[in-house]
């Protein structure tokens, strides 16, 4: 066990921010705009739109890597925050009731959020917050443990995941898929790979059962994107494999033996992940976390953790960092404001600046504008988060 109080690791704010400025920016509308003309042909607008939008099913864009940074750095950032605490005398059970509060807290506040466009509780649970909330208690129980209690965990997880999923019945060959509102003439995933398919793989069938428990205005019946609640359970193997990299980073290795480590094991995860989804045995689908996916997707995470510490705190580039940290240390502030405020920030801004502000190209529905538009939302919640940085305010669950 290690007590060392490594200062603050100034590059996981900075990866921290960037993500959450990726999020917060909805890819910038592009997706939106490649569908239009005259980008429908041309190469690079597609590769744009497809990198920031969640691939349909099976397979990875960039905006498919944003939810597994963010729970992977709740996995980074423990290990420092928990240890700080205990280098402060706090005690073990102080400490996990601290983790069980902000289990719940995260919880309610991703059903709240959730619940802002619906005429009542929306009691649904795929939003980040809550992944995180549900899975946050069972890894703080793995905080402070050897490594290989860590990577038991996450194993034994991924491969009771797999193995749920595999026991489940794939679709017999008349299923009715209107029922999941699926069209039997869609792309289905098809022979082991069946038993992942959208809307009919056994984590669907638990929210069928379990969200209709909740008060709600119609039966639960199915998720228009495919999101389980049961993912916090792989996902809760995205946190571990962070924990594991919080603690590397922790112990008193050279920076170089450091950012060697975080190569290697991405290159592992990555290779692990990819070869489970070509051989057949598992398919890649983030919407469902597959365990592939948790390895995929591990891999570039920890690739994107080692380039952020190369240039921040190795290199010393914090100047760099500093847009990006102003938001990586308010990140639940902007989690908050990017799923709140959006609409509001673009009514105040036409009211008081008028619609000629988005209308760089003549008309509001000329193809650019949607992008203009969350530049200028973005700007106001970058601007804010600066201004409680200087302020000193920090928000924290």
């Amino acid at each position: 066990m290690s007590t060392n109080t490594s200062p603050r690791l100034v590059s996981l704010d900075a990866f921290r921010g960037f993500i959450m400025l990726a999020m917060a920016s909805a890819g910038f509308r592009l997706a939106e705009i490649a569908k239009k003309e005259p980008f429908r042909d041309d190469p690079v607008w597609q590769f744009l739109g497809y990198q920031t939008e969640h691939a349909e099913w099976r397979g990875c864009a960039f905006w498919d890597l944003i939810q597994p940074a963010f729970m992977f750095m709740v996995g980074v950032a423990m290990a420092y925050s928990y240890s700080a605490r205990q280098a402060r005398g706090q005690s073990y059970p102080s400490m996990l009731g601290h983790a069980a509060y902000r289990s719940l807290v995260l919880v309610l506040l991703g059903v709240f959020l959730t619940s802002n466009w619906h005429s009542q509780t929306e009691w649904v649970f795929t939003n980040v917050l809550c992944q995180i909330g549900l899975g946050y208690t069972f890894l703080f129980l793995l905080w402070n443990r050897p490594v290989r209690w860590q990577l038991t965990a996450a194993a034994l997880i991924l491969v009771a995941d797999w193995a749920l999923f595999y026991a489940w019945p794939a679709p017999s060959p008349d299923f009715d898929y209107a029922t999941v509102n699926m069209s039997a003439k869609s792309p289905h995933l098809e022979g082991l790979a069946a038993h992942w398919d959208k809307n009919t793989n056994v984590a669907a069938a638990v929210d069928r059962v379990v969200l209709n428990w909740f008060p709600r205005k119609e039966r639960f019946g199915y998720s228009e994107g495919g999101y389980t609640t049961l993912n916090f359970v792989p996902s809760l193997a995205t946190m571990i494999f962070g924990l594991m990299a919080g603690g590397l980073m922790r112990n008193p290795w050279t920076p170089g033996k450091k950012l060697a480590a975080l190569f290697a094991w991405g290159a592992g995860s990555l290779a692990v992940g990819y070869l489970l989804d070509y051989l057949g045995v598992c398919p890649s689908v983030k919407r469902i976390w597959t365990p592939s996916w948790t390895l995929f997707s591990t891999g570039w995470v920890l690739w994107m953790l080692a380039g952020f510490y190369a240039l921040i705190d190795v290199a010393g580039f914090h100047r760099l960092a500093w847009p990006s940290v102003v938001v990586g240390m308010n990140s639940i502030v902007m989690y908050v404001m990017s799923q709140l405020l959006k609409p509001w920030v673009v009514a105040t801004l036409e009211r008081h600046f008028g619609k000629a502000l988005f209308t760089v190209y003549g008309k509001l529905d000329l193809v650019y504008a949607p992008a203009v538009q969350m530049v200028a939302v973005l700007s106001v919640f970058w601007l804010t988060c600066v201004w409680l940085y200087r302020q000193k305010i920090f928000v924290r669950i």
